[in-house]
């Protein structure tokens, strides 16, 4: 495990299994939403985040917790050697968004990019889990089991397999 990619639909738990990721193996954490906004809360230009990206997988050791636009998704597959696809159940997720929403009203959840509203943020993420379903499906399964092959691979379903995944692993 030396370049991981953590993926999955919005409040699936991958910021928290990255970090704790990031804690447990010493190989530093990218959490995309962090690098693809500006301290306002604004989007950075494209050029500047494909650039970001490159650069981070063009380094020996990373974790990048995010899907972002799907050409630089599908590199990140191709350059890693560890994917890890959380794929909770739809109520477990949005139940995650939710739960974000109201301890973000008291704090800024870890990860979360500096100057965006937690408000607006969880109304996008309840938008996204809506369209999940024409993108994390069977001809992505097949996808994933494509890229694979020389990879390793882990899906994690359950809440429980998400929480212990680090200590079963690394």
């Amino acid at each position: 495990m030396k370049k991981i990619a953590v993926f999955g639909k919005p409040g699936s738990g991958k910021s928290t299994l990255s970090r704790d990721l990031a804690s447990a193996t010493g190989i530093q954490l990218h959490q995309l939403d962090s690098i693809l906004y500006k301290k306002n809360g604004e989007q950075i230009d494209r050029k500047a985040f494909v650039e970001a990206h490159e650069n981070i997988l063009s380094s020996a050791r990373w974790i990048i917790d995010g899907l972002g636009p799907m050409a630089l998704f599908n590199k990140r597959l191709e350059a890693a050697d560890t994917l890890i696809y959380i794929d909770l159940p739809y109520v477990t997720s949005y139940w995650f968004v939710t739960k974000r929403l109201l301890k973000g009203l008291v704090e800024k959840p870890e990860g979360w990019p500096d100057g965006s509203s937690i408000v607006k943020g969880t109304l996008q993420s309840y938008q996204t889990l809506r369209r999940c379903p024409e993108f994390w499906n069977k001809n992505f399964m097949q996808k994933l089991n494509n890229v694979s092959l020389h990879k390793s691979v882990y899906i994690i379903q359950t809440t429980s397999e998400l929480n212990g995944f680090v200590h079963a692993h690394i």
